[in-house]
C-alpha cells in the first residue's frame, strides 16, 4: 500500500490524474476541506480538474512519511503553487489518511488547516474570513460549482 501511495502523489508531481484516478477504488469516498465530500468518480474528476489547472505552472508535491496504523495508512504532503484567483503563492501542509480495498484506495482523507490555507490564497480576506464555517460553505460551494462545470465538459 506504501507504493501505492507514494505513486498516487509521484503521479500527482507529475499532472497525471489519470495514474491518480486509477489507485481509487469505484466506491472511494474523498474528503477535505476545500471540496467537503465527494464519491465516486467525482474524486477522479476533482484531480483531473486540479491537474489541468495547474499544467504549465510552477507547481510541487512532496509526499513523506508515509505509515500504516492498523487498517489505515496516513501519509504527510506539501503542495506548492500559485492560487489562480489571487496568483498567490500557497504552500499547503496536508495530512492523509487512506483506507484500502482491493488494492485500491477505497477512503481518503485529507485533513488541513482552512485558515492558513486561505490567509496564503486570498491575504487579508482570507484571513479574517477563513477560519470560520461561513467560508467553508462557501468555498464548498464555489469548488463543487468549479467541479460540475469541468464535468459537464469531459
Amino acid at each position: 500500500m506504501q507504493e501505492i501511495i507514494q505513486d498516487f502523489y509521484n503521479s500527482f508531481h507529475k499532472l497525471d490524474a489519470e495514474a491518480m484516478a486509477a489507485h481509487y477504488h469505484p466506491d472511494i469516498v474523498f474528503e477535505d476541506p476545500a471540496f467537503g465530500v465527494l464519491n465516486g468518480e467525482h474524486a477522479a474528476n476533482m484531480w483531473r480538474m486540479l491537474c489541468d489547472t495547474q499544467k504549465g505552472k510552477d507547481f510541487k508535491v512532496e509526499v513523506s512519511d508515509i505509515r500504516q496504523d492498523g487498517d489505515r495508512w496516513t501519509a504527510h504532503w506539501e503542495a506548492h503553487y500559485d492560487f489562480s484567483k489571487t496568483g498567490r503563492r500557497v504552500h499547503n501542509k496536508i495530512d492523509a489518511v487512506f483506507q484500502f480495498k482491493d488494492g485500491k484506495i477505497i477512503d481518503h482523507r485529507d485533513h488541513f488547516s482552512l485558515h492558513k490555507w486561505a490567509r496564503q490564497a486570498l491575504g487579508v480576506q482570507g484571513l479574517v474570513l477563513g477560519g470560520t464555517g461561513f467560508f467553508k460553505k462557501k468555498l464548498n460551494a464555489q469548488t463543487n460549482g468549479l467541479l460540475a462545470k469541468y464535468e459537464k465538459n469531459l
